[in-house]
């Protein structure tokens, strides 16, 4: 069963897969659903000996193209919809062990292809309003797999969280006639102190306003709507900026860090995004020390005010000599 339930509280839509209660949860390597399929093994979702990287359609989806209307329509306080959209899987390696950290710039590079094939794909179904491309990485954001992927969810709305970054962007841009974002960088590059890598064509910062303590933005230099506006050389750099970013992160605290990864671009709605829309990426590690890891408790779940323990000019610089050290 896949609908959608309004919240008139909040004016968001809450989506219902009950069917992934049963989904896979932490197998033993050898019966990993996401490695190669070996002669005589353990058949997996790719039915081959090797593979580079591969996109398919998640067996327990949030959401399916052919959701049928809800039993029930609801009422008008709080209506129902079918959960239409598409959930894809992508596979990074083969090798079950790796992590997008450790893999080579030119497989980075090779992925930033596919995210955006993808996107241009996705984004022309006319129930799919966003296209979200995104990571869970680690047992302490709650994954399932280790295998090294990552997700696309096509929703058949713009989420919560990027439709109020647009909102605020379009203020702006109403209020200065300028992009919010392209401000936002040229005031972190103005003052330097919460820059961790500068590329060609990307930047990667530690926010002023992060809501955790290692976050990580990562800006395009040049106000693009989506991955699949970049030109060549960007796209390159944008994997060499990640490749950089990713390796530092481990050499934080010693030990592969755990991250939410997550990409806001343009709407697939047919609005207009123009100087509003400014692709970049978010890291949100829930480390705050190498031992501790930051909560969304009371306040952050319940009031949504985050509250942090460490002023990211000093998380930033921990995080700089990180990158210089790898």
């Amino acid at each position: 069963m896949n609908e959608l339930r309004w919240d008139p509280t909040l004016g968001e839509w809450v989506a219902y897969a009950t069917h992934r209660q049963e989904r896979t949860f932490l197998p033993p390597a050898e019966y990993c659903p996401l490695c190669p399929t070996k002669p005589g093994g353990f058949p997996t979702e790719v039915p081959r000996e090797s593979y580079e990287i591969v996109v398919f359609e998640n067996r327990f989806p949030s959401f399916v193209p052919d959701a049928p209307e809800p039993e029930g329509s609801g009422n008008g306080l709080t209506p129902k919809a079918a959960g239409r959209g598409v959930c894809e899987v992508v596979l990074y390696t083969d090798e079950h062990d790796a992590t997008l950290a450790q893999l080579p710039e030119r497989r980075i590079r090779q992925l930033v292809e596919v995210w955006a094939d993808r996107y241009r794909e996705l984004g022309t179904l006319d129930f799919v309003d966003y296209v979200f491309i995104f990571e869970n990485k680690g047992e302490a954001i709650g994954v399932t797999l280790h295998h090294p992927h990552g997700q696309i969810y096509g929703y058949p709305f713009v989420p919560p969280r990027p439709k109020r970054e647009l909102e605020a962007a379009r203020a702006h841009r109403e209020k200065t006639g300028g992009c919010l974002h392209c401000d936002l960088l040229a005031q972190e590059h103005e003052e330097g102190r919460r820059i961790v890598v500068k590329g060609d064509h990307f930047s990667a910062f530690v926010p002023f306003y992060a809501h955790f303590p290692y976050e990580v933005h990562v800006y395009s230099r040049r106000c693009v709507g989506s991955i699949a506006g970049l030109d060549a050389e960007e796209r390159r750099d944008l994997a060499r900026t990640l490749k950089r970013l990713l390796v530092g992160y481990d050499e934080l605290f010693g030990f592969s860090l755990p991250y939410m990864m997550v990409m806001h671009q343009a709407p697939t709605d047919g609005g207009d995004y123009e100087g509003v829309a400014h692709f970049h990426i978010e890291f949100y590690p829930p480390n705050r020390t190498a031992d501790k890891l930051k909560y969304l408790a009371g306040s952050e779940t319940g009031a949504g005010a985050f509250i942090m323990d460490a002023l990211p000019e000093e998380t930033a610089g921990h995080l700089r000599a990180a990158v210089a050290r790898a």
